[in-house]
């Protein structure tokens, strides 16, 4: 065992863990007060259910010997089976897993922010384990394994900008599409926020969290994770500042909950690239991820009316795809020797001149992108088959939590 990079390793697991309890804070804060609980479950379920469907079988699909033409992996790993020894970096196994383990929580997290207010629980549930199956765990292999497909070709993508936030995104996406708005929702964000202040802490923690997810993605303790760390902030920053600019300068009025969508915008698109490119690119991807993000939610929520309730395609899958496409223009092998490695191909567009890494980004950002779109239909559609995929109308105006939950968020006794 190396103690240093095992420490870091355990300190980033528990930065991530923190991030699936904060952002069920920040969903629940910018819900009505009478979602506020339901919002949380939602969220925080995953913990119980996702962990033991990692543990069962999900880290084998993703991380096993590969069961052939690197799509996925065997079952090497079933229920956690010969996990020993200890990685390259002298990081147990058995802590590689748990790290792991933290971003398949979050993936599905994200998800449902998109269909808080009117999912039913089991729905959300039974659609999550079949989804981080047959979508995360697959992705997980193609481009986190030694041998897989998108892996072997050269696709790059350091913390999860396609594993984790494309496919949530887009998932998310197909999932407000099929469950349908909520009844009474309002035009205005902020009208549906019972607590920005709340929702401003649990955006603070998701923050703080991502430093974990994105410099423990380095693996070891080392200058790669120093830059990861380091462009993550500066990304985050330049994104949270472009959208207070943008809502100022188009609405007259730069908003607290705008500000939060900009500093995640910032720290999505900066996530698959953190580990390549250098401070100059970071602070160009954060405010280039506020403006594609912005530009987006306005459009699904403004033109389309599509209630995506809160944003997760427009920020995740939006700034998961900006951020593929800019770890292919702005990816240095200066940065990280791995860009420009035997076999690699090469820097981005922008530094080396070449366009083999950008067509390889975008191939994979269309995979992850097709791959969570057609499984999340089926898989709603299945379910749809055995029972209507959101609450009765009575129930959703009542609110979720005394009616699922037989609880209330506040009481003034």
């Amino acid at each position: 065992m190396n103690a240093a990079n095992s420490s870091f390793i355990m300190l980033c697991a528990l930065l991530v863990l923190l991030m699936t309890p904060a952002l069920a804070m920040f969903y629940s804060g910018m819900v009505r007060s009478k979602n506020t609980l339901n919002t949380i479950m939602n969220c925080f379920i995953v913990f119980g259910v996702i962990t033991l469907q990692w543990v069962i079988i999900g880290f084998s699909l993703a991380f096993s010997e590969d069961s052939g033409a690197g799509l996925v992996g065997s079952f090497a790993n079933f229920m956690l089976e010969n996990i020993s020894g200890y990685n390259a970096a002298g990081v147990p196994n058995i802590l590689f897993v748990v790290f792991q383990l933290m971003f398949a929580l979050i993936a599905s997290a994200i998800i449902t922010g998109s269909l808080v207010g009117r999912i039913k629980l089991g729905v959300l549930v039974i659609f999550l384990i079949f989804w981080s199956t047959l979508v995360y765990d697959v992705l997980a292999h193609m481009i986190w394994s030694s041998e897989g497909f998108l892996l072997q070709r050269g696709s790059l993508d350091f913390a999860g900008g396609g594993v984790v936030h494309i496919s949530s995104g887009v998932a998310g996406l197909v999932g407000a599409l099929l469950v349908g708005a909520r009844k009474d929702k309002s035009s205005k964000a902020s009208d549906n926020a019972h607590s920005i202040p709340y929702a401003f802490l649990g955006a603070i923690l998701l923050f703080i969290g991502w430093l974990g997810f994105n410099a423990g993605s380095a693996g070891a303790i080392d200058d790669i994770a120093v830059n990861a760390f380091v462009v993550t902030i500066l990304s985050a920053s330049t994104g949270f500042l472009v959208w207070v600019l943008a809502e100022w300068l188009i609405h007259k009025r730069p908003s607290l909950l705008g500000s939060l969508s900009g500093l995640v915008a910032g720290l999505v698109g900066i996530t698959p690239a953190c580990g390549y490119v250098d401070v100059t690119a970071s602070l160009i991807i954060g405010a280039l991820s506020a403006v594609f993000c912005y530009a987006g939610l306005s459009y699904i929520k403004y033109k389309l009316h599509l209630d995506d309730t809160l944003d997760a395609f427009s920020l995740h899958g939006i700034g998961g795809v900006w951020g593929g496409i800019a770890t292919g223009l702005f990816a240095s092998g200066s940065v990280n020797p791995i860009v420009v490695t035997d076999g690699a191909l090469g820097g981005g567009l922008l530094i080396s001149g070449s366009w083999d890494l950008l067509l390889e980004q975008i191939l994979a950002i269309c995979i992850c992108i097709g791959l969570s779109a057609f499984v999340s239909f089926v898989i709603f559609k299945l379910i749809s088959l055995f029972t209507s995929l959101r609450v009765e109308e009575e129930l959703e105006f009542e609110g979720l939590d005394r009616s699922i939950h037989g609880e209330k968020a506040y009481s003034l006794s």
